[in-house]
């Protein structure tokens, strides 16, 4: 046979094995639409974890976005979309449950679940990101914020305990979390009660359970603070909403862990109260 010859065979083999491969791919595991452009080289990673995946059935509709610069951590990009697909999988499998048992009235709007994650800060070795889920479908709109920090060198997620050396004690953290979150809720609802470590209904939450992301600030490459992610229900009624309360590094720069103090540096923008406005609800869509 041939050289030329026999390259075009192999070359022919090669390409009926991709395509059998990808007509055994669950289309899940595509990559959104427009998401990657026409002529866009597709990396082993992008192929293995997309930037957003969406889902639309009868009774539900979901969706989830990924920030680009999640991209060059490829084990937490992969992770992280396997994770959140799954999670949205099980929300549309419950809509549909919930929807039978309630006698399919054609009439009742969808279930809706939107998922937007998005990069808070990094620096030289840790990577902060917001998630923010907005789920409609109940009583009421539900929009509920957590962060994820991923140490970029051990490559593992860890927690706010990490940062600061071992048996640090973080009451000062703590009554500043809750002075500041006073400060935000007075300026809300001006003849609103203050709130304790110890008050009922609302309390002041410890900053040791408390969702946060990195805050960037002034100095380039380094986290100026952290922002805590207090949700409704928590500090106040749910008309009076989330609080998002920005907290300066100096106040805890003495507390921090060798391996991460140096990730700190600069100023905030802004201290306290960051809440972001508040966006319209989508409508929900009859079926």
């Amino acid at each position: 046979m041939s050289r030329p010859l026999s390259l075009l065979l192999l070359t022919a083999v090669a390409v009926a094995a991709l395509s059998a491969c990808n007509r055994d791919r669950d289309p899940a595991d595509a990559p959104a639409a427009g998401a990657q452009g026409s002529n866009a080289a597709i990396t082993p990673a992008d192929a293995a974890a997309p930037m957003g995946y969406e889902a639309r059935t009868p009774y539900a509709d979901v969706k989830l976005t990924l920030p680009e610069a999640i991209k060059p951590q490829t084990d937490l990009h992969a992770r992280l979309y396997a994770e959140e697909v799954r999670k949205l999988r099980q929300f549309v499998d419950g809509a549909e449950s919930d929807n039978i048992e309630a006698g399919a009235d054609p009439d009742q709007p969808k279930f809706t679940n939107t998922v937007a994650i998005t990069a808070a800060a990094e620096t030289g070795k840790l990577f902060s990101l917001k998630r923010t889920s907005s789920e409609t479908g109940g009583a009421q709109p539900n929009t509920l914020s957590s962060g994820l920090l991923w140490d970029k060198a051990l490559k593992r997620q860890i927690g706010l305990l990490d940062l600061f050396r071992k048996g640090s004690d973080l009451t000062t953290l703590d009554q500043a979390l809750c002075s500041a979150l006073n400060t935000a809720k007075r300026a809300r609802v001006p003849a609103g009660p203050s709130i304790t470590f110890d008050s009922k209904p609302y309390a002041c939450p410890r900053v040791a359970s408390t969702p946060f992301v990195l805050t960037p600030g002034t100095a380039q490459g380094k986290a100026a603070g952290l922002t805590f992610l207090i949700g409704p229900f928590q500090a106040g009624s749910y008309a009076e909403g989330g609080y998002e309360i920005a907290i300066p590094a100096t106040l805890f720069r003495s507390l921090l862990a060798i391996a991460y103090a140096g990730e700190f540096g600069g100023e905030l923008v802004k201290a306290g109260d960051v809440t972001p406005a508040p966006t319209p609800q989508p409508a929900a869509t009859a079926s």
